[in-house]
């Protein structure tokens, strides 16, 4: 009794209600994390808010508590997020908190039916997550109105540029309540965000956690140069030697297929999240992953600020992500909420320019100076997954008969 009421307390000495601080222990909420300290008490100032910290820190409460706070006194939020699996992610958490205090949240996506959302408007929610593009579908239809929004979070605010949201963003802002508050979250702050931010906020309360271009400190990271032809079989290694969940990354869909298809021939339980899949496929292939039905998920970066998994033991870079910035919230995806991780990168020899575009980004060497890349085919040693396509091994047709050889160096961090 005596703990229930000291993590009460922890995030009512942040200004938060009793009502609302009340709900958060029996959810597991104990203790505040540092993003959470810094931004709820500027976000219950009432001012604009722009937050910076690493994926995996808690941001969505973080913008979370003040918004429900506000809502529960007078007005109604809105929360942009650029893909569907972050937006079904922030409307979990906050209807898991709200639904206790009688707070209704609606969730507009694409790839759902329209006319289910129609209904969850028709409930006049308080609090609408959306992505972009269906908000506006919306509006256009005029199933839904916004004027009585006077608060709103632009979530992955980075990551909504990068997809080309900025237009949508501009459709959308005008439709608000012209006296609002604004929180901008993001892990990195571009030169972009920076206008972004003197663009719709106003003198905007500034949080920020870690550095920007920062990644987690728990997080172990390791780089390893392999020819393009070992990749499946030093993944397969990795596998092997890793007994938890573990999330792939590839850079296209058609890769991440290709790779989910090659990890059930090695005999590991995959499922595949990627623009191809419906849905309700990425739903289900989500959820297996949460509850252990698929040890491996393998994902474009669609996923890769959508996937909010407890535990996730390793977090493998098959390619390297066509942003470094992508670099950054990848990792993120293990070593959340205090937990420590690994994330492993697979790069060839000839990427190291893409290599060196990461490192400048999060402050450190993954790849030092002092060691030369092997040559092409130095990797490579007899493996028991073998499977054949058009007569050549791991489905490249140009690949010819591996020679063993020693193993692709480890590269040390710093």
């Amino acid at each position: 009794m005596t703990e229930t009421s000291n993590n009460t307390s922890a995030f009512r000495d942040l200004g938060i209600s009793e009502r609302v601080s009340s709900v958060l222990s029996p959810l597991g909420f104990t203790q505040p994390t540092p993003i959470q300290t810094a931004a709820i008490p500027a976000g219950l100032s009432g001012r604009d808010v722009v937050g910076l910290a690493q994926t995996g820190t808690g941001k969505t409460l973080a913008f979370g508590l003040p918004l429900i706070d506000k809502v529960l006194k007078q007005g109604n939020g809105l929360v942009l997020a650029p893909t569907r699996e972050l937006a079904l992610q922030i409307e979990e958490t906050l209807h898991q908190v709200g639904a206790k205090l009688g707070i209704r949240t609606a969730v507009l996506i694409g790839g759902a039916p329209m006319g289910r959302q129609v209904s969850q408007l028709r409930a006049r929610p308080q609090i609408i997550i959306a992505t972009p593009g269906r908000l506006l579908d919306h509006l256009q239809q005029n199933t839904c109105r916004l004027d009585q929004v006077n608060v709103v979070v632009l979530d992955e605010a980075d990551r909504m540029l990068d997809m080309g949201f900025l237009p949508s963003i501009r459709k959308i802002l005008p439709r608000v309540a012209q006296v609002r508050q604004t929180m901008l979250f993001s892990a990195t702050m571009p030169s972009e965000i920076a206008q972004l931010s003197k663009e719709f906020l106003k003198d905007p309360i500034r949080v920020e956690v870690a550095a920007t271009g920062s990644t987690a400190e728990l997080v172990e990271q390791e780089l390893h140069l392999v020819p393009q032809t070992e990749k499946l079989n030093f993944l397969e290694d990795l596998l092997h030697k890793n007994s938890g969940t573990v999330l792939v990354f590839a850079r296209t869909r058609h890769g991440a297929k290709k790779v989910a298809k090659q990890v059930r021939l090695m005999g590991h339980s995959a499922a595949e999240l990627h623009s191809d899949r419906t849905l309700a496929q990425r739903r289900a292939a989500l959820e297996g992953f949460k509850h252990g039905v698929h040890r491996v998920l393998v994902a474009t970066d669609i996923a890769a600020r959508g996937i909010d998994v407890k535990q996730i033991s390793l977090v493998i870079n098959f390619d390297l992500p066509d942003q470094p910035e992508d670099y950054i919230h990848r990792i993120g995806r293990t070593g959340r909420a205090g937990e420590t991780g690994r994330a492993v990168t697979i790069a060839t020899p000839e990427q190291v320019t893409e290599v060196r575009r990461i490192e400048r980004l999060i402050g450190r060497h993954l790849l030092p100076n002092s060691v030369r890349p092997p040559e092409p085919g130095s990797h490579g040693r007899p493996r028991s997954f073998q499977p054949r396509h058009n007569g050549r091994p791991n489905g490249n047709p140009s690949a010819g008969p591996r020679r063993p050889g020693p193993s692709a160096p480890k590269m040390p961090t710093h």
